[in-house]
C-alpha cells in the first residue's frame, strides 16, 4: 500500500475528516493531495501526520515494491523479506513453485526476474544466475520507454557486472539507467538507482565517482520531498570516507545515518 493510501485508510477508519486531519499542519488540499499520491511530504510534514493519526512510522513503507502477482499476500511476503534485506529467505520463497505459478502478466514477470535476480545477487557467490535474471528482466521493455522497473532491473546488472570487475560493460549500464532520469514522472524508487550507480563505483575502485553519485542521489532524493534510501547513501559516504582517511567526513556521513535510521527506521544491509 502506498504512503498516500495508508494514511487516507487510517483517517476514514478513525471518521475523521482531511480538515480535521489537516488543521494546523497543512492546506487541506494538500493533504489530499497526498492521500492521492500527487505529492510526497517531507520528513517533517510526515511526521506531523503521522502522529496526529498516532501511526508508527514503522507502518510507513515510501517506496512501492512492484507486484510480483495479483496475490496481495505473495506481494507483500515478498516486499516484507526484500524491505529487510533477508536475500535467502526471498530466494527460497521465490522459486517455490507456489509463488512462481502465481506470476501471470508481462510487468509481473518483469518484476519477479528482478526481484529474483536482485536474491541472487546477495546469496549467489558466482553471480552467474544473477546476471542471466536481470539480463531478462532489463530486456523486457524497449530502451527508449525504460520504466522504473527497467532501469532497476539494468543498473542491477551493472552492479554484478561491477562485482566482476568488468568495468566497460557496467558503466555503459550504468549511464542507460540514468539517462534522462530527471525528466521523467518521479517515483521514489528510482532514488535506488542512484545508490546502485554509487556502489557500482565502490566495486570498480573508483571512490570519487562512487561519491559524486551518492551526493546527486542524495540531492535528487531530497529534491522530490523524500527520505527513501538516505540512510544508504550516507552508510556508503561513511565507508568511503574511512577508507580514504577522512575521519571527520566518515564520522558525518555515519550520525546523519544514525539520525534518519532512528527516525524513520530503515534497514541498511549488513554487507556492501
Amino acid at each position: 500500500m502506498s504512503l498516500g493510501s495508508t494514511l487516507k485508510q487510517v483517517r476514514q477508519q478513525q471518521h475523521r475528516s482531511q480538515k480535521d486531519i489537516a488543521t494546523g499542519i497543512c492546506a487541506q488540499s494538500m493533504l489530499s493531495a497526498i492521500e492521492n499520491d500527487h505529492y510526497t511530504p517531507n520528513a517533517k510534514l510526515l511526521l506531523a501526520l503521522c502522529h496526529r493519526l498516532s501511526i508508527s512510522l514503522d507502518e510507513i513503507s515510501l517506496a512501492t515494491d512492484f507486484a510480483i502477482s495479483g496475490d496481495d499476500s505473495l506481494n507483500a511476503r515478498m516486499q516484507a523479506l526484500c524491505n529487510q534485506h533477508r536475500y535467502q529467505e526471498l530466494h527460497d520463497f521465490l522459486t517455490d513453485p507456489r509463488t512462481l505459478a502465481a506470476v501471470s502478466t508481462g510487468e509481473q514477470t518483469q518484476a519477479y526476474y528482478y526481484y529474483l535476480g536482485v536474491s541472487e545477487l546477495h546469496v549467489d557467490t558466482q553471480l552467474t544466475n544473477a546476471a542471466q535474471n536481470l539480463k531478462f528482466a532489463a530486456t523486457m521493455t524497449e530502451e527508449h520507454t525504460a520504466t522504473t522497473l527497467t532501469r532497476l532491473a539494468t543498473v542491477s546488472l551493472a552492479t554484478v557486472l561491477a562485482k566482476q570487475q568488468r568495468p566497460v560493460q557496467a558503466t555503459r549500464l550504468i549511464e542507460q539507467s540514468l539517462a534522462n532520469l530527471e525528466q521523467r514522472p518521479y517515483e521514489e524508487n528510482q532514488n535506488i538507482i542512484f545508490y546502485l550507480a554509487a556502489l557500482s563505483a565502490y566495486f570498480l575502485g573508483r571512490s570519487e565517482v562512487a561519491s559524486q553519485r551518492l551526493l546527486a542521489g542524495i540531492a535528487f532524493t531530497t529534491e522530490h520531498q523524500s527520505h527513501y534510501m538516505l540512510t544508504n547513501y550516507y552508510r556508503l559516504l561513511a565507508e568511503i570516507a574511512d577508507q580514504a582517511g577522512k575521519a571527520d567526513e566518515a564520522e558525518d556521513a555515519r550520525q546523519k545515518q544514525q539520525f534518519l535510521t532512528d527516525l524513520f527506521h530503515e534497514k541498511v544491509p549488513e554487507n556492501f
